[in-house]
């Protein structure tokens, strides 16, 4: 993006006038072609004078009541005429200053930056000294002040990451994490990898004209193809037979050390050896040879957390500047002040504003719940948590309103955008939530925005309560949760209608009702709603999403914070799906949501067959799982969300940089399972050597092993296998990683214990000497003599045992 590029679309100020009310005095650089009464009315939000300050957020171009319409296209910096559907993010900032001698006995005035940026939270300190400088002066050269200020923010060294690499630092603690990044591109190369555009799943955020898209360009794309075949796959010599392990000078204490190669020979396989160096840290010493740089297992924590990057640089490497690389650090002059800026680098288009998850957690934990039951919202009877009902409510397309009656609007607003992400899964998993997200309304357009299907509203006004046009009521104030009395009219419970047989599960031990097209029969067949709720509410204490929410509640407690919760509710997002894809395949025979849900094969005449499909501990549990999810899961399927959902599946998988396998359920098995057998624990590591070689597929594989999910462990276990091979493709497949510097910072998360193991067996097989190649397509040499086991290798916990 250029010094140049579009950040602010229009800057607005409305003023709350005693005898004509709120009132739109200017529209910055033109007007917005958009009713004005609604524009004011949404920046002077109910009860403003109440409050010396609030923030409030809404959107242009969501719906066709709030479309846009300017007579003149703004420019971009590439010389186009920029999309005026594209969705705007409004960020509004309304002030009262009292004063005994005017009628009203205050001044309320409202400035409001429109951006087609989700991350609009980083506009708030200019937005501060803007309504300053119009309260000390009033007139437009203040709005055109704030255009040019946010406007001249230079965002053109900001990396853009692909959606695996948003996943891995969203994940990530480090603040040196993708640090290479940063660095500045050589004049003589083309442009760095990471320069790459994002991903973009699918249409349903095509219309968010993100900042990854705003930074694309025709020659920036061109110039990554170019380079993508060099700077994102290991050099020739690591992909031949030069490839190695550790050699014996890399290890220190006795072997205990964890070889890291040097940063810059990570990034430029081609750059010359570094000289020899050594950094004191702790009493150890790293060692290098051949440009290759060692890092003894002593001197780092084993969670990972270094005060210094992995990289050799110089006082003057403009990286060391970034002190966390989560975060770009740039500027905004306005009137001479130099007003710092960190825009977050992993957000996601349905991530808007400085959203709490946990905020909206300990609100409405403790709530009330009342009103009646309902399937596609009690996953779990009269005991299903509120969290778990707003999230029911959320992905099946109920209509809920936030009420927060003398509260300031950006509370409201705040939860609203809270809900979008508990849905979305933090913007990564589903889509659709923000462009029926209404973060503050209010009654001048009511009757357009309660039009919109399964709407997520922000009120203050305590009239709404009484209204009936919401499936479930939030109020934040009051601590409680509602339920419509009329939901049953507006969404009939599911059945089995009559002629209908039951479904068979797999394992042939239970049975579920099909749903499939039923849910309005069921709704109009006489005296069967009593038996519908009879058989959908059953609840039980120790029910998963119990547990699941009292885990969350118990890491709040200890103070674990916003990116723990975040990543537990991806990972519950991501199962659910997982569940409905299941679901699917009980009920129709097949699904296009989720790969197949297929075990482990493996026969006298037939090529083993990795599993795929969601994990259970066992099929009857499995099948129980399933039926209590079904009401929910069927609600979700008649929403457009899933239809989206359809397409972003699609796409990733053609998409995806490790083809032909599910990367979740290997992972799940070596994590979770009681007893694997050798041969599927020998071919899920073979196929990982084999599918990860290359830069994206390194980083979409780190993508689906977050730290709370203990990283790299379930591939550690391999090295303690009982088998010779599932050990020796263990050793292959970490080199592999180690290859890359986020993969470096992904083996220092391992224990102590986990990186001695692979040192050792690493060092074990370079002693022996040049061998036979290996047959598992590494590239790396196989020792010519067996390997000694000791004892610990044949421990309980070991892969295959028992």
């Amino acid at each position: 993006m250029g010094v140049n590029a579009q950040h602010c679309s229009f800057v607005l100020l409305a003023e709350f006038d005693i005898d004509r009310g709120a009132q739109l005095t200017y529209q910055f650089p033109q007007p917005l072609g958009t009713d004005e009464g609604l524009l004011a009315n949404l920046m002077l939000p109910d009860g403003a004078e109440k409050h010396l300050e609030d923030w409030t957020i809404f959107f242009l171009n969501q719906t066709p009541f709030n479309k846009i319409a300017p007579v003149l296209a703004l420019e971009t910096d590439g010389g186009s005429m920029e999309d005026n559907s594209e969705l705007l993010y409004v960020l509004n900032l309304v002030r009262t200053k009292h004063d005994k001698t005017l009628r009203r006995g205050a001044v309320v005035k409202a400035m409001a930056i429109c951006t087609p940026h989700p991350f609009i939270q980083i506009f708030k300190p200019v937005l501060l000294l803007a309504l300053d400088d119009y309260f000390s002066s009033p007139s437009q050269d203040c709005l055109a002040r704030l255009f040019d200020a946010v406007n001249s923010m230079n965002l053109s060294g900001a990396p853009i990451l692909t959606r695996s690499e948003k996943l891995v630092m969203r994940n990530s603690e480090r603040k040196d994490i993708f640090i290479e990044k940063f660095a500045p591109a050589r004049a003589s190369e083309p442009a760095h990898h990471g320069a790459r555009g994002n991903h973009r799943p699918s249409g349903s955020t095509g219309s968010h004209k993100s900042f990854d898209a705003m930074m694309r360009t025709k020659d920036s794309i061109e110039g990554d193809r170019s380079s993508t075949d060099t700077s994102r796959t290991p050099s020739t010599s690591h992909r031949s037979g030069a490839q190695y392990s550790p050699s014996e000078t890399s290890f220190s204490l006795g072997g205990s050390a964890v070889w890291v190669d040097d940063e810059n020979g990570l990034v430029d396989n081609a750059a010359p050896p570094g000289l020899s160096s050594s950094h004191g840290s702790h009493g150890s010493s790293a060692h290098t040879r051949n440009g290759r740089r060692s890092t003894d297992a002593s001197s780092n924590s084993s969670h990972g957390q270094h005060s210094r990057p992995p990289l050799n640089t110089t006082p003057s490497d403009p990286r060391l500047a970034t002190k966390d690389t989560h975060h770009y650090n740039t500027t905004i002059d306005y009137k001479g002040h130099q007003l710092p800026i960190k825009m977050p680098l992993f957000t996601f288009p349905e991530e808007v504003g400085e959203y709490s998850l946990i905020q909206l957690i300990q609100t409405f934990s403790s709530s009330t719940v009342s009103g009646p039951l309902h399937p596609h919202l009690h996953s779990n009877g009269s005991l299903t948590h509120p969290i778990i009902l707003l999230f029911n409510a959320l992905v099946t397309g109920k209509r809920i309103i936030f009420l927060g009656h003398n509260r300031p609007a950006g509370q409201v607003s705040s939860y609203v955008l809270s809900a979008c992400a508990l849905g979305s899964g933090c913007g990564i998993i589903l889509q659709g939530f923000i462009e029926r997200a209404f973060p503050y309304a209010n009654l001048t357009n009511r009757d357009e925005w309660e039009s919109v299907p399964a709407y997520i509203a922000g009120v203050t006004n305590p009239i709404f309560e009484s209204s009936g046009s919401w499936d479930v009521l939030c109020d934040v104030g009051g601590g409680r949760m509602i339920v419509s009395k009329d939901i049953h009219s507006s969404h009939p419970p599911p059945g089995l209608p009559s002629g209908v047989p039951p479904l068979i599960m797999r394992t042939g031990t239970l049975k579920a009702e099909s749903s499939i097209g039923s849910e309005d029969d069921i709704g109009r067949a006489p005296g069967r709603e009593k038996e519908a709720q009879k058989s959908d509410f059953t609840a039980r204490a120790d029910n998963a999403d119990n547990v699941f929410i009292e885990d969350i509640i118990t890491a709040i407690n200890y103070h674990f914070g916003e990116t723990l919760v975040r990543a537990r509710f991806v990972d519950y997002v991501t199962r659910f799906v997982r569940l409905a894809s299941r679901y699917e395949e009980d009920v129709l025979g097949t699904t296009n949501i989720g790969f197949p849900s297929v075990s482990f094969a493996e026969g006298p005449l037939e090529t083993p067959q990795l599993g795929s499909g969601i994990v259970f501990s066992d099929e009857a549990a499995g099948s129980r799982e399933v039926l209590a999810n079904a009401s929910r899961i069927e609600g979700w399927r008649r929403t457009a969300m899933y239809r989206v959902y359809q397409e972003d599946f699609k796409l990733n998988l053609a998409g995806s940089a490790l083809q032909g396998f599910d990367v979740n359920h290997q992972l799940w098995r070596l994590r979770n399972a009681r007893h694997v057998q050798d041969a599927e624990v020998e071919l899920i590591m073979r196929t990982m050597v084999d599918s990860v070689r290359t830069y994206d597929q390194v980083v979409e594989l780190l993508s689906h092993t977050p730290p709370h999910n203990g990283g790299l462990l379930p591939l550690s276990f391999g090295l303690f296998h009982q088998q010779e091979a599932v050990r020796d493709l263990t050793v292959d497949l970490f080199t592999q990683l180690r290859m890359y510097p986020v993969g470096v910072q992904f083996l220092q998360a391992l224990n102590h214990f986990q990186r001695y193991a692979y040192v050792r067996q690493a060092h074990a097989r370079e002693a022996r000497g040049p061998g036979t190649r290996d047959t598992h397509g590494s590239g790396l040499l196989v020792p010519p003599i067996p390997f000694s086991r000791t004892p610990s290798s044949r421990s309980e916990i070991n892969l295959g045992a028992g």
